[in-house]
Order: structure tokens, then C-alpha cells, then sequence
């Protein structure tokens, strides 16, 4: 039985990353605007829905890619704008009722466009698997984890060394002294709903190539992407990734070893068990600190 545990660690790190650029994605919108944002998985949904639309447009499969993760990241911003902006001084709750009920219309919307098949996207350089320490590992979960990576690179740059990057870093630390300031805290607002756009959609175009893609991917990739947030620590970005991935192979050991048809229930075990064992998450202390 041992002897697949390579695979089964590839797999599990394949998807684990989308996982964690899904928590990301929330960890991100959290620290700037305070709001769990439970529309995050109709950005994975989009990433890898919009990828195809523009592959069928004539679009080469590079640029389809960036377009849709473009597009993605600008609905990001306009759903911040348009909606919650308007009510953001309303109570937490109501916002976090408003985010699920853009997931929905989202969700509804893609369905009317596009229908409920799913579809496939050819992978990034082949499909031909790559044999490593007893693992057939597929090219594209290369690229998946290779970009996850390039990812995590970039946003660690952006925070540490653009001026943006720190002005959220400052409505992250404390929203009120950042006003006094002078940072526009409605405008970093934006800019977090628009970087999780990006994030997102990035991870459902890389990982749309091995997994298919339809209008309710999302629904699942966020549920477990949340999942992944609380287990990596909320509030703590590289703690989610890392959260992501860790979810993603615990959910593929227990697949193979123990029966496929709990696949899904995995994440929610670990996450309760989790809750109940260390509420701050693997990653967080009694006080996370938000980056």
C-alpha cells in the first residue's frame, strides 16, 4: 500500500496548491477589509472558465490565460466598488451574507453564458507523465506548483517592497491609524478584492488542465479553501498556502488509503478537529499577525 504514497503526495500537492492560493485569497481581503469574502471560489471558477471561453475566442493559450486572470482580477475590484463598498459600515455578518450572495449570482451567471457541461483546457506543454521516485508526475502539476510558487514570491515582494503593498500592510495593522495617515483605506480595500481575483483565477486556469472545470467548481475549491485558511492560521498569508497544501495531501493520502467516496469530507474533518485542538491554526498564535 505504501508504494503509491508518491503519487499520492504529487496529487495531493497539486491540488493543496490551488487550495492554498484560494486561502490566500481570503486571508488577503480579510486583513485589509475585515470580511470573509465567500465569493473567493467563483474567482477560482472564473480563472479557469474565462480561460477556456477565450481558447474557443481564438485566443493563444498563454494570453487566454492572462486575459481571463485580468478579467478575473478586474470583477475582483468592481465587486468591491459596486458592492460592498456601499454598505460598509454595516455589520460583519451582513457582508459576509452579501459575498455568499455574490457567489450565487456569479455562479448563476456563468451558468446562463456558458451552460452546466463541464470542459476540458489543454495543458500547459503536454500530457505526457514524468516518472520521479516511483510518481508519475503530469507536466502540468509542474506548472501548477511552479506558479504557486511564483505566486508566493511575488506577493512576498509586493508586501515588503511597494508602497501599495505596505499601505495594506498598514490598514492590515491597525485600519484608523492608516486613515489618519493618509492612506486611502477604501482604496486598498479595492486593491485586495482585485489581488484576490488574480490569485484565484490563477489558480483555477493552472489547475482547470487537469481537473476539468464547470460553473460550481467553485463552490467545493472554496469551502476548502477556507478550510485551508483557518488551518494555516487566519490572517496569516503564507501560513494559508502552506495550509492549502498541507490540506491537499492529507485529503489525497486518505483517498487512497482509506476509500476515495470521503475524499470531500476530509477537509471539514481536519478543519473541526483543528478548531477544537488549536483555534488559532497551525500557523497562528493567540494573536496572529496579519501580513
Amino acid at each position: 500500500m505504501l508504494a503509491g504514497a508518491p503519487q499520492y503526495l504529487v496529487s495531493g500537492l497539486t491540488v493543496g496548491a490551488t487550495y492554498g492560493l484560494t486561502a490566500l485569497g481570503f486571508t488577503m481581503i480579510f486583513n485589509t477589509t475585515g470580511i470573509i469574502n465567500f465569493a473567493q471560489g467563483e474567482f477560482v471558477m472564473l480563472g479557469g472558465m474565462l480561460s477556456v471561453a477565450f481558447l474557443k475566442a481564438g485566443a493563444p493559450l498563454p494570453a487566454a490565460v492572462l486575459l481571463a486572470v485580468m478579467v478575473t482580477a478586474l470583477a475582483g475590484a468592481l465587486i468591491e466598488r459596486g458592492v460592498i463598498r456601499p454598505v460598509g459600515r454595516s455589520a460583519a455578518v451582513n457582508l459576509v451574507i452579501i459575498t455568499i450572495g455574490v457567489s450565487i449570482l456569479v455562479r448563476g451567471a456563468v451558468m446562463l453564458l456558458w451552460g452546466k457541461d463541464a470542459f476540458a483546457m489543454p495543458a500547459f506543454t503536454g500530457a505526457k507523465p514524468l516518472m520521479l521516485l516511483g510518481a508519475a508526475v503530469q507536466p502540468q502539476s509542474i506548472w501548477v506548483l511552479s506558479i504557486t510558487l511564483v505566486i508566493l514570491a511575488a506577493l512576498k515582494l509586493f508586501y515588503s517592497r511597494s508602497i501599495h503593498g505596505k499601505a495594506m500592510l498598514a490598514c492590515a495593522c491597525e485600519r484608523k491609524a492608516a486613515q489618519l495617515m493618509g492612506i486611502s483605506v477604501e482604496r486598498m480595500a479595492m486593491l485586495s478584492f482585485a489581488l484576490s481575483g488574480f490569485v484565484g483565477a490563477a489558480g483555477g486556469a493552472i489547475l482547470a488542465p487537469i481537473t476539468l472545470t464547470s460553473y460550481d467548481v467553485g463552490i467545493m475549491l472554496g469551502l476548502k479553501g477556507f478550510a485551508a485558511c483557518i488551518l494555516g492560521g487566519l490572517g496569516n498569508p503564507f501560513g494559508a498556502a502552506a495550509g492549502g497544501l498541507i490540506l491537499g495531501v492529507l485529503e489525497s493520502f486518505g483517498a487512497g488509503f482509506i476509500s476515495s467516496a470521503y475524499k470531500d469530507a476530509f477537509a471539514f474533518i481536519v478543519l473541526l478537529v483543528l478548531l477544537f485542538a488549536k483555534p488559532t491554526g497551525l500557523f497562528g498564535g493567540p494573536r496572529s499577525d496579519r501580513v
